[in-house]
């Protein structure tokens, strides 16, 4: 079955050719070119991936993750102007998985797109052997991705999860930020170091909301970071 793809932008000629690339290669697409619309849309037919602009009419690409991510935790990819660092930082830090700065490439966004879909399958698929991983007071199971701390259960996307899991099945073994995009996306995708670290950041405050003395993700500056046990 073809994975389904929401695509919100304003911009008409970008919703006409990114569509057609993505049912050129085999993807169901629905289009949007406002937030509102898109959200009722999305809401009555839940896609496998959305890719959202920043900067929209009625209700941008920010608004538009965090009224979905009360109810789903879709990956999400955003498009962003190259003078958006600031709604980056905030659409990273709210859940989405991913971000590509206009003017972008039809074949990045494609392999973006199959990368983080990728992950969310492989994520999800049951393999041989015990999956859990439990350190301490942390507890996740990749094959119904959940993750708690203490008991309480802590909504992860699947980068998040990826990014925690890599950490945690080596407690104290220093990850540099390479190691931790290789094993949130599978494979050599360029990223700046600033989304490593903005993953990082939100996996700390969603576990801080539940416990705010929670430590265990350890920075080593100009190196990378480090869970720990103790």
């Amino acid at each position: 079955m073809a994975n389904r793809i929401a695509l919100v932008d304003d911009d008409q000629n970008i919703l006409t050719s990114v569509a057609l690339t993505l049912e050129s290669e085999g993807f169901d697409v629905d289009c949007y070119n406002d937030g509102e619309t898109a959200l009722q849309g999305i809401t009555r037919h839940p896609p496998d991936l959305g890719v959202f602009d920043i900067k929209m009419p009625r209700m941008d690409g920010i608004e538009l993750l965090q009224k979905i991510r009360t109810s789903s935790q879709v990956p999400v990819i955003f498009l962003t102007s190259k003078d958006d660092e600031l709604d980056e930082a905030l659409g990273l830090g709210m859940g989405a998985d991913d971000y590509i700065t206009k003017p972008f490439s039809q074949r990045l966004l494609l392999a973006r797109i199959r990368a983080v879909l990728r992950r969310a399958s492989n994520e999800g698929m049951q393999t041989q052997g015990p999956n859990i991983v439990r350190q301490g007071e942390l507890l996740m199971d990749p094959d119904r991705h959940l993750c708690s701390w203490k008991g309480t259960e802590v909504k992860l996307t699947v980068t998040e999860f990826l990014i925690l899991q890599a950490l945690a099945t080596r407690p104290g073994m220093v990850k540099n930020r390479d190691q931790l995009m290789d094993a949130a996306y599978g494979e050599s995708i360029f990223l700046d170091d600033r989304t490593i670290d903005s993953h990082i950041k939100r996996l700390r405050r969603k576990i801080r909301a539940h416990d705010k003395d929670f430590d265990n993700i350890e920075t080593l500056y100009g190196i990378g970071y480090k869970y720990r046990t103790g």
